[in-house]
């Protein structure tokens, strides 16, 4: 997945930068760095099945399993 956001970025995002501002240079093009994926899941306090959907979800957006992290401290 990763790879492929990439490479349409290097192909067809990083040209048409290029042309809309006016960049002589390629290194002065931004580049992507990181791909954060987050979501919120409040629901799942009361509805455990809820985590596993939004697990699923993910795993279907990003192409890697998720890490499920709970919260050390309840804000409520």
């Amino acid at each position: 997945m990763a790879a492929r956001m990439k490479e349409r970025y290097q192909k067809e995002v990083a040209p048409a930068l290029a042309k809309e501002f006016n960049i002589q240079n390629p290194m002065a093009i931004p580049r992507l760095e990181k791909i954060v994926i987050n979501m919120g899941m409040g629901e799942a306090v009361s509805n455990a099945k809820l985590l596993d959907t939004a697990t699923d979800e993910l795993a279907s957006i990003a192409g890697q399993k998720p890490v499920v992290t709970r919260a050390k401290k309840s804000i409520a």
